[in-house]
């Protein structure tokens, strides 16, 4: 959201940005004006752990749904009721969410402003040619694919997801807005005119039934840090072995899942490794570090990444997407929430291995991390996504379709889907 926010300003748009209080001067730097969130839950930069106790320890589809329904479902009202607030005093032309805020969907849905989503992970809307999000499965659009993507959806909506699809209905009624029947995480809010996927075309699902309105702008990696004052090992990242990062992202505090057994995996070889711990987790847990291990709570990756050689990551969606933008191949262990999702479309473009439950060990890890490096496929295929980005300007291209969207009232005139 940085990039765009700072390009609308640019252009001389007006932008007011709801958002936590945490974030207040990160928005101001970009010429938005801050809205804080009253009515709305303020996470205030929290993890998901520290926002809400009682998701500790949950994995799998449990850990899915319950996140969903805690974070992005329960939460709308309140968002919808600052939102509305905010826009009678400052009449927008259009509004601008991540494809989860759904307070704003809600909102522009009361209002009959026009909705514009940028995604902050995968493509969420449902498809004909993919199974449902969560289960982290290949695409298939032929015959026999088609009919087990509409068997698993057919099952989640009616088993495994009906709780969530139910979840969706009650807090559509909570804010007097019709239910939708549709299928589960398509019934809590009408799709956008416009949907701005943060990515390169050959990193998401082909799909023939892309919504209309949607564009692959390329990579949103955040603005570059004004000032970064490097670790005193910073020296070391001289070429002289290969360099792994090892990151669980921002929120995942388990280290005993990846961050644990990747450090002792490579803790014999001719490699240095990064340890980025996003947030604070029992990190004496990683105690005593080998000599070749470089413990960090955040490293800029605009600073970080052009240094590395393989990114060992759970498939954070932002965390791939910076790597393959800077040409760094990945080996990703998926485990809860969009992850699976995230490393099957690693596995699809070719630029990672990917590890089931069971191979997420010490020799598993070591194993794929040495294949990467030594298998040039990967690196090929990460470096061809790399110029992918590279010849894409996505804040512009953001910005113009943005335009567009408030100049022609919620129709993109361009008509279609751009790849």
């Amino acid at each position: 959201m940085l990039e765009v926010a700072r390009e609308l300003a640019r252009r001389g748009h007006e932008v007011r940005w709801y958002t936590g209080r945490a974030f207040q001067a990160q928005v101001e730097r970009t010429g938005a004006s801050f809205e804080p969130m009253d009515a709305g839950l303020d996470f205030g930069g929290r993890s998901r752990e520290e926002a809400f106790p009682a998701h500790a320890g949950l994995t799998g589809i449990l850990s899915f749904k319950i996140g969903v329904r805690d974070i992005f479902y329960r939460t709308a009202p309140g968002q919808m009721e600052d939102l509305l607030a905010v826009l009678e005093r400052f009449p927008a032309d259009c509004l601008l969410a991540d494809d989860m805020c759904y307070g704003a969907c809600f909102a522009a849905e009361r209002t009959g402003i026009p909705l514009a989503w940028l995604s902050n992970s995968v493509y969420i809307l449902g498809s004909r040619d993919t199974a449902p999000l969560g289960r982290g499965f290949q695409p298939s659009s032929t015959p026999l694919g088609r009919v087990r993507n509409a068997l698993l959806a057919f099952l989640g909506n009616q088993v495994a997801m009906r709780d969530l699809r139910l979840e969706a209905d009650r807090t559509r009624a909570l804010v007097s807005l019709e239910r939708l029947s549709t299928g589960a995480m398509d019934n809590i809010a009408r799709p956008p005119a416009l949907y701005l996927m943060s990515t390169v075309p050959s990193f998401e699902f082909p799909r023939s039934d892309l919504l209309p309105g949607t564009h692959f702008v390329g990579g949103l990696l955040g603005l570059r840090p004004e000032e970064f004052e490097p670790p005193d090992w910073w020296g070391e990242l001289d070429g002289s072995r290969p360099v792994v990062l090892i990151t669980q992202g921002t929120t995942a505090n388990d280290v005993d899942w990846l961050l644990v057994p990747a450090v002792r995996a490579l803790a014999d070889r001719n490699v240095l490794v990064v340890v980025t711990t996003g947030s604070d987790p029992a990190v004496e847990r990683l105690r005593p570090l080998p000599d070749n291990v470089r413990l960090e709570r955040f490293v800029p990756y605009h600073h970080l990444l052009p240094h590395v050689d393989v990114m060992v990551t759970n498939g954070g969606y932002n965390g791939v997407n910076a790597a393959l933008a800077q040409g760094v191949p990945l080996v990703v262990a998926p485990r809860s929430e969009e992850n699976p999702d995230v490393a099957a479309r690693v596995k699809w473009a070719g630029a990672g291995v990917v590890l089931g439950r069971r191979a997420v060990s010490e020799a598993g890890l070591r194993d794929a991390v040495t294949t990467v490096l030594n298998d040039g496929r990967y690196l090929r295929r990460a470096r061809a996504l790399a110029e992918e980005h590279r010849s894409r300007d996505a804040p512009r291209r953001a910005a113009e379709l943005i335009e567009s969207l408030a100049d022609f009232q919620g129709q993109i005139p361009t008509g279609g889907v751009t790849r």
